[in-house]
């Protein structure tokens, strides 16, 4: 599947993207009746940050951001409806400015319980 049918079945994605200006690439998983049932986004910027989104539906979507250390952190992540992880994305700043997440979300230690 290439961006324009991407597009074509979610159209509020034509907001993330210009998609080529933007460097956004869609892939899908699965076509039902020529719908994508599940189509997947990335990004990638310098540094290795990865901006991704999953969309399953209008009402099921989510989309994350992970850094470029190694392993990657998740420093970024919004659910929802596509309209609103979309609008999500669209103010998250670039990597490098200053005002951008760098937190990397952890898990706790499991505690130990006898």
């Amino acid at each position: 599947m290439n961006d324009d049918a991407a597009i074509h079945a979610y159209p509020v994605l034509a907001g993330l993207a210009m998609i080529k200006d933007a460097g956004w690439s869609f892939l899908h998983r699965s076509v039902v009746d020529g719908v994508p049932t599940q189509i997947d986004g990335f990004r990638a910027w310098p540094d290795g940050w990865i901006d991704a989104i999953r969309v399953l539906s209008e009402t099921d979507a989510m989309a994350l951001r992970t850094n470029g250390d190694e392993p990657p952190g998740l420093v970024w992540e919004r659910t929802g409806t596509l309209a609103d992880v979309i609008e999500g994305l669209l103010g998250l700043p670039m990597p490098d400015d200053r005002l951008s997440p760098r937190l990397v979300r952890a898990k706790g230690p499991m505690l130990w319980t006898p």
